[in-house]
């Protein structure tokens, strides 16, 4: 009976072809522990998560000028520096936790998987590892975006009542203690983990989303003090409705990618692309819609930071 399931394994066509992946990974690995081939330092589509990171990162991804993997992958990341690896401190990373085999890693990890050339990434945890990154890549460019604090908190909400869909266990792992949001409905986080997570293992579900936002974009734009200003584009959400060919041709401008006429046609059509799994195509002021009276619970947390991002957080 053991041989013969062997048999089966063996003519399984999905077996073999998972087989066969991983031989191909193995000796394009092996390939450039020989020869170290450098693939060029990426370009990085970081914000918060709900920010319109997808949305950006599958316009850029369509110039052949990059390679992209098509999703996020954190638990790469994560597995280079992350809670595993900090005592379960955050999935944040600083400069200082940079080390030259991480760069290593990362190369050889771009090319078993994308072959020679320059990579598109969007991992949504970087958005707190932009120091980080750019020890690593001292010339990757950083696309970073941002959107309105209470439509980016409502989404969220949205993300984490969606059946677990962005819950963290499956990628770092059980948690080391007892998590209890929203009065126990979550017993684990969701999206990204920012440092100081802790203190929030019992609070209502708005003020974790509005904790997130709040780290992610602060984490951000401490970073891009630091980044020299050519490998720096700051994109705002809402443009996406208002000036949709005029942002991303600007964007292909500064990384020097060709705007050609099937990106521009596609960007006519950004406002009505359901690009979200939670809650339809994009929309400005859906926090009307969802969690109302939640957003403006946590307004006055959000909303100096909201006024240096540039919204008007009274309209």
């Amino acid at each position: 009976m053991a041989r013969l399931r062997n048999l089966h394994k063996l003519l399984d066509p999905e077996i073999r072809a998972k087989n066969v992946r991983a031989m191909k990974l193995a000796l394009r690995g092996l390939y450039w522990d020989l020869v170290r081939s450098e693939v060029g330092d990426p370009v990085f589509v970081v914000g918060c998560s709900r920010s319109g990171t997808t949305v950006t990162y599958e316009t850029i991804a369509m110039s052949p000028q990059l390679l992209s993997f098509g999703h996020e992958i954190p638990e790469f990341w994560d597995s280079l520096w992350g809670p595993r690896r900090n005592g379960w401190e955050s999935e944040a990373a600083d400069a200082d936790a940079a080390r030259p085999e991480h760069r290593d890693a990362a190369q050889r990890y771009f090319f078993q998987r994308l072959g020679s050339g320059r990579v598109l990434d969007k991992t949504c945890i970087n958005v707190m590892r932009i120091p980080y990154l750019h020890r690593l890549f001292p010339q990757a460019r950083f696309v970073y975006i941002h959107r309105d604090g209470r439509d980016n908190v409502s989404s969220l909400m949205d993300g984490w009542l969606h059946d677990g869909h962005f819950a963290l266990a499956k990628v770092l792992g059980p948690f080391p203690c007892a998590v209890n949001i929203d009065g126990g409905a979550f017993k684990e986080w969701a999206f990204l983990l920012p440092p100081g997570w802790r203190d929030y293992n019992d609070a209502p579900l708005e003020e974790v989303c509005a904790y997130q936002w709040l780290t992610a974009n602060r984490l951000a734009l401490e970073a891009s003090r630091q980044i020299p200003a050519k490998q720096w584009i700051r994109l705002r959400y809402e443009d996406i409705f208002d000036r949709p060919v005029e942002m991303f041709r600007e964007v292909f401008n500064r990384l020097e990618l060709p705007f050609d006429e099937a990106v521009r046609r596609r960007c006519t059509t950004l406002a009505a692309r359901p690009t979200s799994i939670v809650q339809g195509a994009p929309k400005k002021e859906k926090w009307k819609e969802r969690h109302a009276a939640k957003i403006e619970r946590i307004l006055p947390r959000i909303r100096p930071l909201m006024v240096e991002l540039g919204y008007d957080a009274d309209r």
